[in-house]
């Protein structure tokens, strides 16, 4: 679930908060409070409910749930508590106490490199390409740099963008001065390295994934 409320965000499957683009730190059994209260919206949560959904194998007291209850309205007032968010019904529960809007589900697409006959899983965000040890796809190879390119991948495009390497990242024949959006089946080189880019709606075979290629090439 992504929903979207006020000035924030809450990312339910990713377990993370975002106000204005900053994240928001809460403890796990918060989160799990916020997103529940969130999707049971405006219902009143009965506090039974809450204590089976938070402690289901153990008793606590009613304390400890106005803790949870305190820490997400401290989080999501910065301070002011006037107004708070999360609504106490007294004797009964709580409810969450804003217009929520649920964003589209992200959609799950596997992306990934092919070098020769190996595959290279790529994560979303950044992914750099280089002979560098803690590279996300590293290819140990002498014409490649070891901070060589790097593949944005969002949820609904991969780009690519050199990072000043020696031996430049072409694709179709021509060397990259910029960023470029990437298209299923896209080829493009990282020194004399041929890469293909490829994306699919189903699942990546696990079997075939690879942190690493390289060869004993000596480095540059």
């Amino acid at each position: 679930m992504i929903a979207r409320f006020a000035s924030f965000q809450l990312d339910s499957e990713r377990h993370q908060l975002f106000r204005d683009g900053s994240e928001i730190h809460l403890t796990p059994k918060a989160f799990t409070l916020l997103s529940f209260l969130i999707e049971a919206a405006p219902r009143v949560v009965p506090k039974a409910e809450l204590h089976q959904l938070l402690w289901p194998n153990g008793i606590v007291s009613d304390a400890t749930l106005v803790g949870l209850v305190k820490e997400i309205r401290r989080a999501l007032s910065g301070g002011d508590e006037d107004e708070p968010l999360i609504r106490t019904a007294h004797r009964i529960g709580y409810a969450f106490n804003t217009p929520v809007a649920n964003a589209p589900q992200r959609s799950h697409v596997s992306r990934w490199l092919i070098a020769g006959e190996r595959r290279i899983a790529l994560i979303e965000g950044d992914n750099v390409i280089g002979r560098d040890c803690e590279a996300n796809v590293g290819l140990d190879y002498s014409t490649v740099s070891r901070h060589h390119a790097r593949l944005i991948v969002s949820d609904t495009r991969t780009v690519l963008e050199d990072l000043g390497s020696k031996n430049g990242t072409t694709i179709g024949g021509t060397r990259l001065t910029g960023a470029v959006t990437l298209r299923n089946g896209d080829r493009f080189s990282c020194g004399q390295i041929l890469l293909t880019y490829r994306e699919s709606s189903a699942d990546l075979p696990t079997a075939t994934q690879v942190s690493r290629i390289g060869d004993s090439q000596s480095r540059s």
